[in-house]
């Protein structure tokens, strides 16, 4: 049952996508499908699902979005003005993916853990206007002629991303910090100066006075967000850093207050020898000056973690030239329609996905596959956004555009594997439930052991170490180690044509010690081409070929399209099939004219009760001998001929699967072909084990068998027949070349559908592992060997005490170092 409905709020592809995500988690739904242009979704369901459900659904996700019915009145509707375009995608999420892959529609804190919240990338963020550089008044959308001067117009440089928005906001207020800082450690260190030279000017207590004045802009201004986002973790009971950080830095602040106004209220335990109570003003600025310090280092970083996903979006130009009545037109990227032609320059960047129609060039596709040789490509070849035209124009015809895109959907995901969580975060989630709870206790004991058994003034001494348990301690180095690792590793594959669905996958990738593979298309080229079509029979080879080719003309199977092919080379027509039907795994059956077709293996044959010709049988199994694919030709339930077709192994695949078996991946060919072609391709590539004459089933059961057995397996396959082993496995590899369906399957996709991809996948995968155990290894040491330090449990051996302002530092540099940890997967070679 489908419906259609309209929606209203959508902006971009960012929209689009948020909406088609929020409306898919309704109950007893099937699928949706949402159209920005149409500004309408498709809604798929087994039985009706009153539109209500669906309107409070996109209510309680928070967005501006409605859906209504198509005509419907709806007060939105009346406002005819134009709702002022967004930048960016609008779409946000946790890098600490604290609620999963939720994300939210405006910019702002993480409810759960407080940190930042980071901005998606896609295609719709890199969108551009135009400006004229005479009159910069001048902005318009498309590019053209500036309607004051005439003179071209040019694109404008993209609006800053939230991320650098924040950065900057940061970095002004970490400068104030630092301003009314400095002069507040100045004057509190000075009284390690022996006859102080500044008590000569004034007393101590109006020095006290100074730093508190000071103080106000640092703790108001400049990190008052810290103390903001602290109250919110208590109200929610959602304890994060910013709980220990608000709690330490603010008892501190408040204390040192509290000692100015009301001296006479603490014991001589909390006083100096001259009679004044120790004021922390130094302590608490300082402290969070350098927790701002290190969140200003953390966005840095955090930019540097999604540079993959930036790179791929330059890749996305800005303009492109249609040709329309014999015309050369600029237009902009986002206004080209499925069907235009487009002319490519030598030199420019492919704008979206198509097949060349006229010309031919060679075209740099190392950005999508990570391949840097230069790839040949004449009429009828397909090409694909974001690569890179040699020094020859083509003229290429738009298949696919906007959000279809390759390069678009390798940005989404990209991006959807970056917000998923790996299996190996679960014991840091667990830990950091308990983390801040258990550090607030730590922080008491440590105060009332000091308080009891401390030397004097042991009041003082319990304060400080108290404090400093609770700001050196950091849930969020727990929170980001794995995360981090994951976003960058996931770019990383991007750029080396390796895409990872989730976070899952990439972990599982590197426990596979069994690798199931198919032959056609995956270990092959997958461009199968018929060498020849042999009759038996009183039946021409004309005749022979017109029924195989007009049969074959209604498959989807890459050796249907040879057959096909073949036959358009020899220039037979094709006729009208009726009954057509394909078996899987065994041929295709139909009438032709009013003859009873048949073209398959052995077992269609058998399926139809007819029997093979000694002689026939001969020939065949001559052929498969030498590795290539046979298919018999059977006409009225005679077995007449037979069609031979050959399909090159890819040059890339001996050395992959070598490699594979050298890592201790055991490497198994199942495929539908006979046993005498599986049995040459396998001595080719010196295969030990394989198995021919494999239906879908067969495959789905070897999966399950070897999954039994306690083997982590992946499969890496290209066709529809695959889909349901991608499935089973624990990871399905789909070759890029293949279909959408097995693409769909799978949990990791090789864009160039080679073999060497998997090698990349399998050194990926151990590199992102073990930058992931570093992290998290990091992250324990740190806390584990930390919080003791802070709460003096050096001090009676070796005297040594923590200061809260050294444990401020460590604690801003232990999150930094995890990301600067993880941003080394940037220049991993895979």
């Amino acid at each position: 049952m489908k419906h259609t409905y309209h929606i209203h709020g959508m902006t971009c592809n960012g929209c689009r996508s948020h909406v088609e995500e929020t409306l898919s988690k309704v109950k007893g739904f099937t699928k949706a499908s949402v159209n920005l242009e149409k500004a309408e979704a498709i809604l798929e369901m087994a039985s009706h699902i009153p539109i209500e459900i669906f309107q409070e659904t996109l209510k309680n996700d928070g967005g501006s979005y409605s859906i209504h019915n198509h005509g419907d009145h709806h007060p939105s509707t009346e406002k005819k003005e134009e709702k002022p375009k967004v930048k960016g995608t609008g779409i946000f999420y946790c890098p600490m993916h604290c609620e999963g892959e939720k994300t939210y529609n405006q910019a702002g804190d993480c409810p759960v853990c407080g940190m930042d919240l980071v901005e998606e990338r896609t295609i719709a963020s890199a969108s551009v206007q135009f400006t004229c550089q005479m009159h910069p008044e001048v902005i318009i959308d498309e590019p053209g002629s500036c309607p004051i001067c005439g003179m071209d117009l040019v694109a404008v440089e993209a609006d800053a991303s939230e991320e650098d928005k924040t950065f900057k906001k940061l970095l002004k207020k970490f400068w104030i910090a630092v301003a009314f800082t400095l002069p507040i450690f100045l004057i509190a260190m000075s009284e390690m100066i022996s006859n102080n030279p500044l008590y000569q000017l004034l007393e101590q207590t109006y020095w006290n006075w100074v730093q508190f004045a000071l103080s106000i802009p640092v703790v108001f201004y400049a990190t008052w967000m810290f103390f903001e986002r602290a109250w919110v973790s208590l109200k929610t009971m959602n304890l994060n850093m910013f709980t220990l950080i608000g709690i330490g830095s603010g008892i501190a602040w408040v204390f040192s207050v509290f000692a100015m106004f009301f001296p006479s209220v603490f014991p001589d335990a909390f006083k100096t020898p001259h009679g004044n109570v120790y004021v922390y003003f130094e302590a608490a600025t300082v402290i969070l000056t350098l927790v701002l310090l290190g969140q200003l280092l953390e966005a840095k970083a955090h930019s540097q973690t999604s540079g993959a996903i930036k790179e791929l979006l330059k890749l996305v130009p800005s303009i492109a030239t249609l040709v329309e009545d014999g015309e050369d037109k600029i237009i902009a990227i986002d206004k080209i329609q499925q069907g235009n032609l487009l002319r490519v320059k030598p030199g420019e960047k492919i704008p979206v996905d198509g097949v060349i129609v006229e010309g031919r060039s060679h075209i740099d596709e190392s950005m999508i596959t990570g391949e840097p040789i230069p790839v040949d490509k004449e009429i009828n070849d397909k090409v694909s956004s974001g690569t890179i035209n040699g020094t020859k124009s083509f003229i290429m015809k738009a298949e696919k555009v906007g959000s279809e895109t390759l390069l678009s959907q390798i940005i989404h995901m990209v991006n959807m594997a970056s917000r998923s969580k790996a299996p190996i975060q679960k014991l840091a989630d667990r830990i950091s439930k308990y983390f801040v709870p258990i550090v607030i206790i730590v922080s008491v004991i440590t105060f009332i052991t000091w308080a009891v058994f401390g030397p004097a003034p042991a009041y003082v001494f319990a304060f400080v170490n108290a404090i400093a348990v609770l700001i050196i301690a950091c849930p969020c180095a727990l929170g980001l180690a794995t995360p981090m690792s994951v976003m960058v590793g996931v770019g990383r594959g991007a750029q080396s044509g390796v895409l990872i669905k989730n976070a899952e996958a990439l972990e599982k990738m590197n426990k596979v010690d069994t690798l199931i593979i198919d032959k056609t298309g995956t270990i092959t080229e997958g461009k199968p081409s018929v060498e020849s079509v042999i009759s038996i029979s009183d039946l021409d080879n004309t005749t022979l070929i017109q029924y195989i080719a007009s049969l074959n003309q209604y498959s989807e199977h890459p050796l249907a399209e040879a057959v096909v092919n073949y036959g358009r080379a020899k220039q037979v027509s094709l006729i009208k099939v009726d009954d057509f039907e394909a078996i899987a795994g065994k041929g295709v059956v139909g009438t032709v004219g009013n003859n009873k077709v048949a073209v398959g293996n052995v077992k269609l044959l058998e399926q139809l009760s007819i029997s093979i010709p000694e002689d026939l049988s001969i020939k065949v199994k001559n052929e498969q001998e030498q590795g290539k694919t046979v298919s018999y030709i059977a006409v009225d339930n005679d077995a007449v001929g037979y069609v031979t077709i050959f399909d090159a192994i890819k040059s890339t695949s001996k050395n992959a699967i070598k490699e594979l078996q050298n890592n201790g991946v055991d490497v198994i060919m199942l495929t539908g072909d006979n046993k005498n072609t599986a049995k040459a391709v396998a001595e080719q590539l010196n295969l030990k084990h394989y198995k021919a004459e494999c239906l879908p089933e067969d495959k789905l059961n070897e999966i399950k068998r070897l999954q039994e057995q306690g083997k982590v397996v992946a499969m890496a396959g290209d066709g529809i027949n695959d889909a349901p082993a991608l499935a089973q496995s624990d990871v399905g590899i789909a070759m890029g070349t293949g279909t959408d369906v097995a693409i769909e399957s799978a949990s990791i996709t090789l864009v160039k559908g080679d073999l060497q991809g998997i090698v990349k996948a399998k050194k990926l995968s151990h590199k992102v592992v073990k930058n992931i155990k570093q992290n998290l290894f990091f992250a324990f040491i740190y806390n584990v060997l930390g919080v003791p330090v802070a709460a003096g449990v050096l001090y009676p051996v070796f005297g040594l005490l923590l200061s809260p302002m050294i444990a401020a530092l460590a604690m801003s540099f232990s999150s930094v170092s995890v990301i600067g940890n993880a941003l080394r997967l940037r220049k991993i070679k895979i």
